[in-house]
C-alpha cells in the first residue's frame, strides 16, 4: 500500500521515535562489538549483514522491535474497586487480526472487569452448559456502536473485552487526514456506555448508563491510562454547559409564568418541559428527539412505525403506591434494552419520521380514563393532521369538531383514543396548548397561531438541544441491523410449538397427527397479516382461501387461529394461545380424521426486534 509523502514522513518519524525510545541503536552497537569479539577470527574483522541479522534475531532484538512497532497493547493488570467497570485507554493501539488504516487515529478501550455488584453477592457460579443471567456492555462513540460478549452475572463480572474506536473529524475534506493531538482534544464527544442485564427468559433490564470522558489519555505517558467510569467532563466545558442549562431553566420558568397568566386552568394541563432520564438527570424534552435516518434498514415511514411498534412496551416501575413514575430513556438505553414506556416509543418514532423529512411532533396528553400518554403527530403540507400511535402502529386522521356549531349538526366522531393534549414538541420547537379546551377532538392544530399555541423561543431550545450545544447532551446512535435469522428462528419456534401441542394433547388422552402440507399453506396468510400491519393496506387473501378450499375435502371442517407476538419465547406464546377459547378448541380438537397444522413466521426489524406471527389450524371430518 503506497502512502502520500506527508503520511510516509509522519510514519517514519513515529518509527524513529519508537526506536530511539527503546535505544535500539545502542543495543545494536553492543551486539555488533560482542559478535566481532566472540565469533570472528582475529584476522577477519568484517561482518556481513546476514550475520548481523542472525545475531540480532538470536538475542530477541528484532522480535522486541516488531512487537513495539505493531503497537500491541500490553495487558493492564491494575483493577480498581468500583461498583462499575474499570477501563483502560490506549490512544493508538493496533490489534492483530483487525483491518486498520495506518493513516487514521484509533482509541483502544479495554474493559478490565467489575466489582461490588452486591445484588449478585450470593449468586452461585453457573455450571457448564447451564443457562444463567448475563451482563452485556453496549458502547456508542461518534456513530460507531459495539457490544461486548455476554458474561454471567456475578458480584465481580468477568468483563474482558476490547473495543477499537476510530477518532476522526467529520468536517468536509478532513475524512482522510490523520487527526493530530489538538484536533483530538477538540473532539468532545463522550463514550456512552450502557449495561444491560438479560435474565434466563431473555428479558432485558437496564442496569446502568454512563458517559465516559476519554481525553485524559491524550496527556498520559505512552498514550495509555487506566481509569474508572466516574470521570466527569473537563471543568471549563462543565461550566459552559451548566451556564447554558441555567439560562434555559430561567427562561423556561418565565415562559411557564406567562402561560399560566393566559388562563389559570392551564396549571392542570400536561405541559412537560423537562423529563428525567435513566441517570436521574432532568433534560429538556426537546433533547430526546432528533432527525434519525435508518439508512437501508427501514424503507418507509410506515415501516418505521411498525418497527417502533414491535419494540417491547413496559411502564416505568413504581415503588409503593401513587401514580405512574416518570422516567424517559436515552435512545441508546431504549434500543439496547429493546423495550420502554410510551414516551420512549414516541420519541423514537418522531425522530425516525423527522429523518424521513416529515414535520413530526411528540404529543403529550391523556387517553381514556385520564391516563397520561404520549403519541406522535405529523402535519401535512395540505394541513392534514395525522396521529401516529407508537405502541400499535395505527394512524388516525384528525378532523376537529366545532364546539360552536348547531346542536343538530353532525360532528366527526374521533377514532383515536386520545382525550386531552397539553403540549407538542420536536428537536426545534416546543408549543403549549392555550386553547380554551384541551380536548383533542376540538383542538385546532395551526401551530403558527400563537393565540392557540404558545411557542418557546427556538433560539433558547437550540442553545441546549442542538447537536454539540452541550457536552451533557446524549449523542444519538445509529440503528443496528438485526442479528436474527428469520428462517432459522421461525423453524425453531414452530418445532417447539409442535412439541408443546403434542404433549398437551397427550395429557388429554388425544393423539396428534400433523399435516405438513396444510402447515405450509398457512404461510401466505401470515405474510399478508404483516403486510397489512406495515402498510395499513389489506393485501387480500383470495389465493390463500382458494388453496385451503382445495386442501380440505368435502364433508370436512377447517378452523384457523392467527395470533401475533413481539417476543420469541415459544412456551410463553403457547400459554397465551391456550387462554383463547377459539385457539384452545383447535389445539384440543376431537373428532374423526383430525389433522393439525401450525405455521410460524418471524419478521425481523432493526435492533433485533421482530414480529412473530403464529397460526394454529385443524381440519376434521364433520359428523352430523
Amino acid at each position: 500500500m503506497s502512502l502520500p509523502p506527508e503520511k510516509a514522513s509522519e510514519l517514519k518519524q513515529l518509527i524513529h521515535q519508537q526506536l530511539s525510545k527503546m535505544d535500539v541503536h545502542g543495543r545494536i552497537r553492543e551486539i555488533l562489538a560482542e559478535t566481532i569479539r566472540e565469533e570472528l577470527a582475529p584476522d577477519q574483522q568484517h561482518l556481513s549483514t546476514e550475520d548481523l541479522i542472525k545475531a540480532l534475531r538470536r538475542r530477541g532484538i528484532i522480535d522486541d522491535v516488531m512487537k513495539e512497532l505493531n503497537f500491541v497493547p500490553e495487558s493492564v493488570d491494575q483493577e480498581l474497586s468500583s461498583p462499575k467497570q474499570t477501563v483502560a485507554f490506549d490512544k493508538q493501539s493496533t490489534l492483530k487480526k483487525t483491518n486498520i488504516d495506518p493513516t487514521r487515529r484509533y482509541l483502544y478501550l479495554q474493559v478490565l472487569g467489575g466489582k461490588a455488584f452486591l445484588e449478585h453477592l450470593q449468586e452461585p457460579e453457573p455450571l457448564p452448559g447451564q443457562v444463567c443471567s448475563t451482563f452485556t456492555l453496549c458502547l456508542h462513540y461518534r456513530n460507531q456502536r459495539f457490544r461486548s460478549k455476554p458474561v454471567p452475572c456475578a458480584c465481580e463480572p468477568d468483563f474482558h473485552d476490547g473495543f477499537l474506536l476510530e477518532v476522526h473529524r467529520e468536517s468536509l475534506g478532513d475524512g482522510t487526514r490523520m487527526a493530530d493531538s489538538t484536533t483530538m482534544l477538540s473532539i468532545s464527544d463522550p463514550i456512552h456506555m450502557v449495561l444491560i442485564k438479560t435474565d434466563i427468559f431473555g428479558e432485558t433490564t437496564l442496569v446502568a448508563s454512563y458517559f465516559l470522558e476519554w481525553r485524559s489519555v491524550l496527556g498520559s505517558e505512552n498514550g495509555v491510562t487506566s481509569l474508572t467510569v466516574e470521570l466527569m467532563g473537563l471543568a471549563l466545558e462543565r461550566q459552559k454547559t451548566a451556564e447554558k442549562e441555567r439560562l434555559f431553566l430561567v427562561y423556561a420558568k418565565q415562559w411557564w409564568r406567562e402561560y399560566l397568566q393566559i388562563r389559570p386552568s392551564h396549571n392542570s394541563r400536561l405541559v412537560k418541559i423537562f423529563a428525567q432520564d435513566e441517570n436521574g438527570i432532568n433534560r429538556p424534552v426537546c433533547s430526546y428527539v432528533k432527525p434519525l435516518r435508518a439508512g437501508r434498514l427501514l424503507d418507509t415511514p410506515r415501516q418505521a412505525a411498525r418497527f417502533v411498534n414491535v419494540l417491547g412496551y413496559e411502564r416505568a416501575p413504581v415503588i409503593g403506591g401513587g401514580g405512574k413514575q416518570e422516567q424517559w430513556c436515552t435512545l441508546l438505553a431504549f434500543l439496547c434494552r429493546n423495550k420502554g414506556d410510551c414516551e420512549d416509543h414516541a420519541n423514537l418514532l418522531c425522530s425516525l419520521l423527522l429523518g424521513y423529512g416529515l414535520e413530526a411532533f411528540v404529543c403529550v396528553g391523556t387517553k381514556a380514563k385520564g391516563a397520561p400518554h404520549a403519541w406522535v403527530m405529523t402535519c401535512g403540507t395540505d394541513g392534514t393532521i395525522t396521529f401516529w400511535e407508537s405502541l400499535t402502529g395505527h394512524r388516525y386522521i384528525h378532523k376537529p369538531a366545532n364546539p360552536d356549531g348547531p346542536p343538530l349538526a353532525e360532528q366527526p366522531k374521533p377514532l383515536y383514543p386520545y382525550r386531552t393534549i397539553g403540549c407538542v414538541f420536536n428537536h426545534q420547537m416546543f408549543l403549549g396548548n392555550c386553547q380554551p379546551s384541551d380536548a383533542v377532538e376540538t383542538c385546532i392544530f395551526d401551530l403558527n397561531d400563537e393565540s392557540k399555541w404558545k411557542p418557546m423561543s427556538e433560539e433558547a431550545i437550540k442553545s441546549v438541544c442542538a447537536p454539540g450545544a452541550t457536552t451533557s447532551l446524549p449523542p444519538f446512535p445509529p440503528l443496528c441491523a438485526s442479528t436474527i435469522d428469520a428462517s432459522v428462528t421461525s423453524n425453531e419456534i414452530e418445532m417447539q410449538l409442535r412439541l408443546l401441542v403434542s404433549e398437551h394433547r397427550k395429557d388429554l388422552g388425544l393423539t396428534t397427527v400433523w399435516e405438513d402440507q396444510l402447515s405450509y399453506l398457512l404461510s401466505p396468510a401470515l405474510a399478508s397479516y404483516e403486510f397489512e400491519r406495515t402498510t395499513s393496506i389489506s393485501a387480500g387473501n383470495e389465493e390463500f382461501q382458494d388453496a385451503i378450499r382445495r386442501a380440505v375435502p368435502d364433508g370436512h371442517t377447517f378452523k384457523g387461529f392467527p395470533i401475533h407476538f413481539v417476543y420469541r419465547n415459544a412456551r410463553r406464546a403457547f400459554a397465551t394461545c391456550l387462554r383463547s377459547p377459539f385457539c384452545e378448541e383447535i389445539i384440543c380438537c376431537r373428532g374423526d380424521q383430525v389433522r393439525l397444522a401450525v405455521r410460524v413466521r418471524v419478521f425481523t426489524y432493526p435492533e433485533s426486534a421482530c414480529a412473530v406471527w403464529i397460526m394454529f389450524a385443524c381440519k376434521y371430518r364433520s359428523v352430523l
